[in-house]
C-alpha cells in the first residue's frame, strides 16, 4: 500500500499562506527543502518518493513544505527572494514548534539551505544536501554551470513544451526511469502542478542569478553533502567544490546517474542521512527477491474509449479488472498494481504465471477487447509501499511493448523455467528492448485450452 498522505496546513510568513505537512516523531526534526518546484499532495502519489520520505520520517520529525509561488502555497505575482524563501522556513518551523531542525536541501533547494545554516546557525542542527550547486552561470573558476547559450535553451524548452513528458531535460533528471512511461507522466505531472509555465520560468531565470560562493565559508554546523557520480544536471564536482569550502562538511559520492534523490539506490542515501544525524547506520532489510512478473495491457483502450463513451467504457473496464483480479487469485498472483489499461503482478513460479495470462486473455475476449501480455523472471526490488523495480520490471514491461493483439509473450529466462511440454511456444528470436543493452530471445505462447490443474 501507499504510505499514507500526511495532513496538509498552512503557516504565514507575512501576508503569505506556506502549505506544510509533518510525519514521523522522532527526536530531531528534519525540514526537507524541495528543488525548483514541488507539490505537497502529488509527492504521495509516487511510490518511490513517497516511500522515500516514510523511512525519513523513521527516525526523524519530518517537516515539509511548498516554498512561495509553487505547489500548495500562495501563488505569487513576482517571485521569492532567498531572503523571503528563509522567512518561509522559520514561519514553517515556528508553526510546529521546532527551534533547531537538520536541513535536508534537494538540487536548488540547498541555496537557500546553506544561507539559512549560515545566517541562521543556532537554528540548524545540520545540513544535509543531495545534487546541490554553487551557482548556474558559466565562469572560468566555476565552469561546471550552464553556459548562457545553455541557459537560454532551457528557458525555451520550459515556454515550449512546459513538462509534457517527452522533454529530453526531464529524462536526463533520471535515466534510471526515462523508459518508465507511467513515472515520467508522473513527473511532468508533478511538475506541472507545481507551477505555471510562466511559473516555472520565471523560477528557473531567478536560480540562474543565485551564486552562493561568497557566503561557503561562513557555514560553521555540521554538513553532509551526497552527489551521484553520474549527475547529468548538477556536475558531481560541484559539490567537491561546496564541500571544500565549508570547513565541517563531509562529502560521500554515490555511484548513479539520477539528479532525484528517490530514485536509483535510495537506500544508500538514507543510511548515510540517518547515520549522520543519529550516529547509528541503519542495517540493511532484505529487499530483493526472485518473481516471475506479468504486464498486462488494453489493446487501443483510447480508441475503445471514443467510439463507447465514458459510462460504456467504465463498465467495461470494471469487468476487465474483476477478470483478472479473480485471475490472479485463482493462480496465486499478487497484484502490484492497476496501471489503467492494464496490471503489473508477480507470481512465485513462471507456470502460475503463463497460465494466469492464458486465462486472462481468454476470459477477456468475452468482453470485445484484446490484450497483450508480457512475462520475465528475475530478481525484483521490493518497496515498502508494496511496489516493485529494478532491471526485471523494466525487462518484462519491454516484452509486453513487443506483443501483438492477443499474444502472451514470455522471455527466454521464463522460457527455461517451463517443462519442456508444458506449453506450445514460438520463437520469435533476438529482439532489442528500449532501454536495455543486451538483446533479448522472446517467445510468443500459442493459443490452446487450459486443462491441467493448478499446480
Amino acid at each position: 500500500m501507499m504510505p499514507k498522505k500526511p495532513k496538509t496546513k498552512y503557516a504565514k510568513s507575512g501576508n503569505i499562506n506556506i502549505a506544510y505537512q509533518v510525519l514521523g516523531e522522532g527526536p530531531i526534526d528534519i525540514v526537507y527543502i524541495p528543488g525548483w518546484v514541488s507539490n505537497l499532495d502529488m509527492m504521495w502519489t509516487e511510490t518511490r518518493l513517497a516511500t522515500f520520505l516514510t523511512k525519513l520520517s523513521s527516525f526523524s520529525r519530518l517537516i515539509l513544505f511548498d516554498k512561495r509561488g509553487t505547489g500548495l502555497s500562495d501563488r505569487m505575482n513576482k517571485y521569492s527572494t532567498l531572503e523571503e524563501r528563509m522567512d518561509d522556513i522559520r514561519a514553517v518551523m515556528d508553526a510546529v514548534g521546532s527551534e533547531s531542525a537538520a536541513l535536508f536541501g534537494h538540487s536548488e533547494g540547498g541555496s537557500v539551505s546553506m544561507l539559512f545554516a549560515a545566517t541562521y546557525p543556532e537554528r540548524t542542527i545540520a545540513l544535509v544536501t543531495f545534487g546541490v550547486f554553487a551557482k548556474r552561470k558559466y565562469s572560468k573558476d566555476y565552469p561546471w554551470a550552464p553556459t548562457d547559450a545553455k541557459r537560454q535553451l532551457s528557458y525555451k524548452m520550459v515556454e515550449d513544451k512546459w513538462a509534457d513528458g517527452d522533454m529530453q531535460g526531464l529524462k536526463s533528471l533520471v535515466p534510471s526511469l526515462a523508459d518508465d512511461d507511467i513515472f515520467m507522466d508522473w513527473f511532468a505531472s508533478y511538475l506541472r502542478s507545481g507551477a505555471s509555465p510562466g511559473a516555472a520560468l520565471e523560477l528557473l531565470r531567478l536560480n540562474t542569478d543565485v551564486d552562493i560562493i561568497g557566503i561557503l565559508s561562513s557555514i560553521r554546523v555540521p554538513t553532509l553533502l551526497l552527489h551521484r557520480t553520474g549527475d547529468i544536471d548538477v556536475h558531481v564536482d560541484e559539490a567537491k567544490f561546496i564541500a571544500e569550502r565549508i570547513s565541517n562538511s563531509k562529502f560521500v559520492e554515490l555511484q548513479g546517474d539520477d539528479h532525484l534523490f528517490w530514485a536509483g539506490n535510495s537506500y544508500s542515501i538514507l543510511a548515510e542521512i540517518e547515520e549522520f544525524i543519529t550516529g547509528v547506520r541503519p542495517n540493511k532489510v532484505f529487499d530483493r527477491v526472485l518473481s516471475t512478473i506479468l504486464f498486462t495491457d488494453i489493446v487501443r483502450s483510447t480508441e475503445h474509449l471514443s467510439k463507447s463513451g465514458d459510462k460504456k467504457w467504465m463498465n467495461i473496464l470494471e469487468k476487465h479488472n474483476a477478470l483478472v483480479r479473480e485471475e490472479l487469485r485463482r493462480f496465486n498472483g499478487k497484484e502490484i498494481k492497476n496501471t489503467g489499461d492494464g496490471f503489473l503482478a508477480t507470481f512465485d513460479g513462471p507456470s502460475r504465471a503463463v497460465r494466469c495470462a492464458q486465462a486472462i486473455r481468454d476470459g477477456i475476449k468475452k468482453l470485445g477487447i484484446e490484450i497483450t501480455v508480457g512475462i520475465h523472471t528475475g530478481e525484483c526490488e521490493i518497496f515498502d509501499a508494496g511496489d516493485i523495480g529494478g532491471i526485471a520490471v523494466h525487462i518484462a514491461a519491454r516484452v509486453l511493448s513487443k506483443a501483438q493483439p492477443n499474444q502472451i509473450l514470455i522471455s527466454m529466462t521464463v522460457k527455461h523455467l517451463l517443462s519442456s511440454n508444458e506449453f506450445q511456444l514460438t520463437d520469435l528470436g533476438n529482439v532489442s528492448l528500449k532501454g536495455i543493452e543486451d538483446d533479448f530471445r522472446i517467445y510468443a505462447l500459442e493459443e490452446q485450452k487450459i486443462t491441467s490443474n493448478i499446480n
